[in-house]
């Protein structure tokens, strides 16, 4: 019975897990700080706050396309739980480096004309999120992220 209670009383004080987000930005951190304020927002919104129970790896692509493919490589090494990116050269170098980790897309060009979703009713794969392609000034959205990190 007592080594039943030291482990309950042990489980009791296991830190809470500590979530890790992959954030690929094509810019800098001063050219998209509106974004990752609102983002941090959201995430405190549902109970996520950074430094606490979310560690977000951020990583700035500069405008320099030819760096995509080894940040995403780097980023995926880190194995975050999920990875996310707002253009259309990061996903590309993101679903060449994991077809495991979700990608969440933060508004992108065309998704499906560029074959990196197949619809955006049923995006298939890995990656998901919204699209920037306006039809009747209506957002797109492709698929549902669902349940939390």
């Amino acid at each position: 019975m007592v080594l039943r209670a030291v482990g309950v009383i042990a489980e009791a004080q296991q830190p809470a897990k500590v979530h890790r987000i992959g954030m690929l930005i094509s810019g800098s951190a001063s050219t998209h700080k509106s974004y990752i304020d609102a983002f941090r927002r959201g995430l405190r919104d549902f109970g996520y706050v950074e430094g606490e129970n979310v560690l977000i790896e951020y990583w700035y692509g500069e405008g320099q396309r030819e760096r995509y493919p080894a940040l995403a490589a780097e980023m995926v090494w880190l194995k975050p739980e999920v990875i996310i990116v707002g253009s259309v050269g990061f996903i590309e170098a993101v679903k060449q480096a994991t077809s495991t980790i979700p990608i969440v897309v933060g508004g992108a060009g065309d998704l499906v004309g560029t074959g990196l979703v197949a619809s955006l009713a049923r995006p298939g794969g890995n990656v998901t999120g919204s699209t920037r392609s306006h039809i009747g000034l209506k957002r797109k959205t492709a698929g549902v992220v669902a349940g939390g990190l």
